[in-house]
């Protein structure tokens, strides 16, 4: 059963057509077969978002989907163009020959080849501790990469060895073919498979990449995590992703922060949140009570007669906002404990204490 169109491109039911097309393009960037070529599946994601696509954006079609799902598009006519096609052929029929939004990424549309094809992004994961938020932190992150063979300088041929110019595309990179669709003819212009769309092959190719000019390798980056960042937040470096082709820029690399609890505080932003346990005595006489923060053990005053769920503040003990200097506070809540038990010499103590307060609740 296909999976619902609005869940595959991740909008809501009520998405307008720019939405539908960002998110579109953002899951093409991501899931194109030219860019995953180590991903079997890429091909079939890649269907399937532009599945979603085709349904979604036009009207008609969306109208019926919503009304009575993939079984009214099917009793309507409404077959899917994925499957006869290709991948490139469903942008054709999805935008018209030359208006594609993916002509400067995939390199098909109107004009030329369109370019190279850049690199893909990388996505990484790192943890700090909540005290590292204070003052930032340094995390190196390994990752594989699609990076430029270094033997063979990205040409694909072994050094050396001459290249020429393929015979199938004349060097220019790119074929065109026209294709009948539903809504006509369509010229398709696509990479050349011959050459895939260098416009040149290698007699000899290189040994160490079989003449692919790229390979995967495993990488190494220090990161600089910003003071302030809370979990979930992604710092980006550009230029560190996957490799484009040659002359095309290289992807970027973001790095997902994840701050570890501290199980002592609560983070509200730039504010932490302390409980703190006090006496019934504590909290009738006041005085100083020792409490932790993350620049160490600090006293705060208690005052006379303070209530459970009073709050104190230590000022500047807290985090700063991302990349700022001026931490927040560190808000200290008073919990007064009622002891269970009493042993003799503590019940007459309280009865006395007792006697002598004025009862805030008199009977009658």
């Amino acid at each position: 059963m296909p999976r619902d169109p609005y869940q595959v491109l991740g909008v809501e039911r009520s998405a307008e057509d720019a939405e539908l097309k960002k998110a579109f393009r953002k899951l093409a960037r991501e899931l194109h077969p030219d860019v995953n070529r180590d991903d079997p599946a890429a091909e079939e994601k890649f269907k399937e978002a532009a599945e979603a696509y085709e349904i979604l954006s036009d009207p008609e079609r969306r109208r019926t989907y919503d009304a009575y799902g993939h079984e009214g598009l099917r009793s309507n006519g409404f077959a899917s163009q994925a499957g006869a096609g290709g991948l490139e052929d469903i942008l054709s029929s999805l935008f018209g020959q030359g208006n594609s939004p993916f002509g400067d990424i995939f390199g098909f549309g109107s004009g030329g080849r369109g370019g190279p094809a850049p690199g893909s992004d990388i996505g990484a994961t790192v943890a700090v501790d909540l005290t590292e938020v204070v003052s930032g932190a340094k995390r190196e992150v390994s990752f594989q990469a699609v990076t430029r063979c270094e033997h063979c300088r990205g040409n694909g041929a072994e050094p050396g060895t001459p290249i020429r110019t393929c015979e199938t595309c004349g060097g220019q990179g790119a074929v065109q073919q026209v294709t009948r669709t539903p809504f006509g003819q369509m010229m398709r212009q696509s990479a050349c498979p011959t050459c895939n769309g260098e416009g040149k092959i290698p007699d000899e190719p290189c040994e160490v990449c079989d003449g692919l000019g790229r390979l995967r390798k495993e990488r190494t980056y220090e990161v600089d995590v910003p003071s302030g960042i809370e979990s979930g937040q992604r710092i980006r470096v550009a230029g560190k992703g996957h490799e484009g082709e040659t002359g095309a820029a290289a992807g970027d690399l973001y790095v997902e922060v994840e701050v570890k609890t501290d199980d002592r505080f609560e983070r509200h932003g730039e504010h932490l949140v302390f409980p703190a346990q006090i006496s019934v005595t504590r909290a009738m006489l006041g005085g100083k009570i020792e409490v932790p923060t993350l620049d160490g053990m600090r006293d705060i005053e208690v005052p006379k007669g303070a209530q459970p769920g009073q709050q104190l503040v230590l000022s500047g003990q807290g985090l700063p906002t991302l990349r700022g200097r001026r931490r927040g506070d560190q808000i200290v809540i008073l919990d007064v404990v009622i002891p269970r038990k009493l042993n003799r010499k503590q019940r007459h103590a309280a009865e006395e204490l007792d006697e002598l307060l004025d009862d805030p609740h008199p009977a009658g």
